[in-house]
């Protein structure tokens, strides 16, 4: 079951570094204010933009394969279609197997897929689904 509870939550925003799969270079979309706010939080963020070489003056990476294993990822955040989640969820617990890091997964506010989700939960990682994490984080943790 994924993550509900405020306490849950708390848990996964306790991180330190988030990747942010479809981080969008366009200012404005909520893919790329909801990064920007996390920044500015304290939070270090690595984008994963197949169609960029830099969002929010980091480095972006193709996808989370390529982001080195040495850049420990805490959370990863999604802004992609539900329908891509199995393939996001695949290329997070391949990550989660191989770097050891990768424990939780936040899928923005609209996205879902328990089918997945449920697969991830079974590998150990905690799973946010269908939150957004600016809202949640404004709410949880100032």
């Amino acid at each position: 079951m994924p993550v509900t509870d405020d306490a849950g939550m708390r848990d996964v925003l306790d991180a330190e570094t988030i990747a942010v799969v479809g981080c969008s270079t366009t200012a404005g979309k909520a893919a790329h204010e909801i990064p920007a706010y996390l920044q500015r939080h304290g939070y270090e963020v690595v984008p994963v933009n197949p169609f960029a070489d830099e969002v929010l003056g980091e480095t972006a990476y193709d996808s989370l394969a390529d982001v080195p294993e040495n850049a420990e990822i805490d959370v990863v955040d999604v802004f992609r279609p539900s329908e891509e989640v199995p393939g996001i969820v695949d290329d997070v617990l391949e990550r989660h197997e191989s770097a050891g890091d990768a424990n939780a997964i936040w899928l923005q506010q609209g996205i879902r897929d328990d089918e997945a989700a449920a697969r991830a939960e079974e590998a150990g990682l905690t799973v946010v689904q269908d939150r957004c994490m600016k809202v949640e984080h404004g709410r949880l943790v100032r």
